[in-house]
């Protein structure tokens, strides 16, 4: 409702100088901020200096929503600020630069807008993906967060494309508690759900880690491997427990590829040629590296199909195992270290320390239940189209077929996707 400049008590003298907010709506158009602030600026009869204690401003389709605090700043002429007095002095000020701008401006104390009661917790991120997403999961979300004691403060718009994606700036409500609550509304609604904590560790991330099968690319290598040595069903079964935990992957790792033995090795030329990257996966490396990021391979798989991919794409790094060649043939064995679900977490930490960037500023990406000890030593663990047995246990998890969506996690808008082409 409108501003009401009379008083609706007696005036009293408060110990603490009041603060305002004013709000101002409408049609989008130059000036409108200068002349606001201008105003607020100018001293005359009764006008109290003030400060600027918090400012907003969105356009949305071409309407502006301009929120600006102010308080009462004391001097020798107005030692005592009113908050009566001051509220009607913004009233007045207010309807002149409503007039001046044909936009609405509106004054309420701070106290009754609700500004003093600030959120216990730190704040956070929400981001919300889908290809669409639909009203009831941000509904869900926006009662989610209530729900727990947060509080959404803004609302903006990462992208439109390969995913719609929304970063809500929540304040109040502990970590676990959000990603609880938020988790079970991404299950009801099929949207993707992710929580992050506000500040500079989010953008500062500066390494990340990509596992290879179902992840940078699609399907699993050694399961078309086995379909050419005529030993598909068997490889697929001990892939498919092995990734949903079930079986110690390095032991199924050498029973698959004892499956393989007498394989020509020409078949992984074969096989790594007719790879499929994941949509979104060239978007994703080359932004994050035109970013400063150090990006590679971690994996499972075998350095004959990553070594090559890694070239590539232009990756920094990568770990793998190695198949044993004897005669032009696989020989059913492997050679050095095994890379399984330890190793893929100590190759991690090998290359950040390697670059010298912290483990908190490395992000893992990977789909298996080998990838779980790599998501949870990363900063930022994101299980992708993942087993629920990993998406459980990762710090977050994307289930849209885009790899390029993880920079939305990562706080990066459509806009600087695009300016990293």
């Amino acid at each position: 409702m409108p501003f009401d400049p009379a008083p609706r008590t007696s005036p009293t003298a408060l110990a603490t100088p009041p603060r305002a907010l004013l709000t101002v709506t409408g049609i989008d158009r130059p000036g409108v901020t200068a002349r606001l602030f201008t105003a607020l600026a100018a001293r005359g009869k009764d006008h109290p200096q003030v400060e600027v204690v918090d400012v907003e401003q969105v356009v949305v389709h071409g309407q502006l929503v301009l929120g600006v605090v102010v308080g009462a700043l004391p001097d020798e002429s107005v030692p005592v600020v009113e908050e009566e007095r001051f509220l009607a002095t913004l009233g007045r000020l207010a309807a002149e630069v409503g007039q001046a701008t044909g936009m609405r401006v509106e004054v309420e104390s701070a106290a009754d807008a609700g500004l003093d009661a600030v959120p216990a917790g730190r704040p956070h991120h929400v981001i919300l993906l889908g290809r669409p997403v639909p009203p009831e999961a941000v509904a869900g979300a926006a009662s989610a967060i209530a729900g727990v004691g947060g509080n959404i403060e803004a609302i903006r718009r990462l992208s439109d494309y390969p995913v719609t994606s929304f970063e809500l700036t929540v304040s109040g409500g502990e970590a676990t508690e959000l990603r609880t609550a938020l988790a079970s509304v991404a299950s009801a609604t099929g949207a993707d759900i992710a929580v992050e904590q506000v500040g500079l560790a989010r953008r500062s991330k500066r390494l990340i880690v990509l596992d290879v099968d179902s992840t940078l690319v699609r399907g699993e290598v050694i399961d078309e491997l086995a379909a050419r040595a005529g030993r598909a069903a068997e490889v697929a079964r001990i892939t498919a427990a092995a990734m949903n935990g079930e079986l110690d992957f390095a032991q199924s790792l050498r029973a698959r590829v004892a499956a393989l033995a007498g394989l020509p090795v020409e078949v992984l030329d074969e096989v790594r040629e007719a790879l499929v990257l994941t949509p979104g996966a060239r978007t994703l490396i080359r932004t994050l590296k035109r970013h400063g990021f150090r990006c590679g391979i971690v994996s499972g798989g075998f350095t004959q199909i990553t070594d090559p991919l890694a070239d590539q794409l232009g990756l920094d790094f990568t770990a793998a195992n190695t198949l044993e060649v004897a005669d032009g043939r696989l020989t059913g064995g492997l050679v050095g270290e095994i890379v399984d679900r330890a190793g893929k977490a100590r190759a991690l930490a090998r290359f950040a320390e390697e670059y010298g960037i912290p483990l908190e500023q490395t992000v893992a990406v990977g789909d298996g239940a080998n990838d779980l000890d790599m998501l949870r030593v990363a900063g930022l663990g994101i299980a992708f189209n993942a087993k629920p047995y990993v998406r459980e246990q990762a710090h977050t998890a994307l289930n849209q077929p885009y790899l390029d969506a993880v920079l939305q996690v990562l706080g990066f808008t459509r806009d600087e996707v695009l300016d990293a082409v």
